[in-house]
């Protein structure tokens, strides 16, 4: 994949406030003293009279040289190009040490308290459109998709589609509680017929066994990711794969029957 260069650049983070084109780091209203942050991407072409889908995402685990920080997410920029949706990066909240947790979940139910008001206040400031909401994420932030975003019945609701990367929740056992087929069959029954894209790196028939076993009727679309890498890396790249990803996003994102 190296070989491929970049043909996009995630926007510098700054602390300053929200605008078209810029990429900041936000606090919840109410919690600016809580430690915790999310960062916000408004695309360059944003105009708040408009409503805009917004991709909320995870990031990966602490692993080699990732660091298991918001900052490393790159998937809503690959996907939109910076144009025409709200990109948010979300942390697992460590209610312990008051800061994202770069490893798991950190506090479950607090993780999934922010990702709900996260929306609420994207969607309330920065006209995101409350029926075009996508999770996306990464190796863990794939697997959080369904372990977070279909927690229970109030988070599960909020979302069109998803999107899965390297990994997905109940095809093997990790060291959570939870991680077992029957947790995550119960967590999957709540996305009912709305659409995933799961993509790994060499194969990801192992995830499709799992589902066609599992929930046979889902809408599932299935990607290779064609390189060793174990990173997402590749949404910032001209690949052939970025492009079929864009064209899900976009099919999905307008399609009147996911409304």
């Amino acid at each position: 994949m190296t070989d491929t260069p970049a043909d996009l650049e995630i926007p510098k983070l700054s602390d300053g406030e929200p605008g078209p084109g810029l990429r900041v780091r936000q606090t919840l209203e109410g919690r600016e003293s809580d430690g915790l942050f999310h960062l916000l991407y408004l695309p360059r072409d944003w105009d708040p009279s408009k409503r805009y889908p917004v991709i909320f995402e995870y990031p990966g685990n602490r692993f080699r040289e990732g660091k298991g920080i918001q900052e490393e997410c790159v998937l809503g920029y690959g996907i939109t190009g910076g144009e025409g949706a709200i990109w948010v990066c979300l942390p697992f909240v460590d209610t312990e040490t008051k800061a994202h947790a770069t490893q798991w979940w950190g506090n479950l139910e607090a993780t999934v308290q922010y990702c709900r008001d996260a929306v609420e206040q994207v969607c309330e400031k920065y006209s995101g459109d409350r029926e075009k909401l996508f999770l996306a994420g990464f190796s863990r932030g794939a697997i959080a998709c369904n372990f977070v975003g279909l927690h229970d019945d109030a988070i599960a609701s909020l979302w069109r589609g998803m999107i899965c990367h390297s990994h997905y929740d109940g095809v093997r056992r990790w060291g959570y509680p939870g991680s077992d087929e029957a947790s995550a069959r119960s967590r999957l029954a709540r996305l009912g017929g709305r659409p995933q894209w799961i993509s790994h790196e060499f194969s990801v028939e192992g995830t499709r066994d799992y589902l066609m076993r599992v929930q046979p009727d889902g809408d599932f679309t299935f990607a290779v990711h064609p390189f060793r890498e174990h990173t997402a890396d590749w949404v910032l790249r001209d690949l052939p794969l970025r492009g079929q990803l864009r064209t899900w996003f976009r099919e999905v994102a307008h399609d009147e029957n996911s409304e």
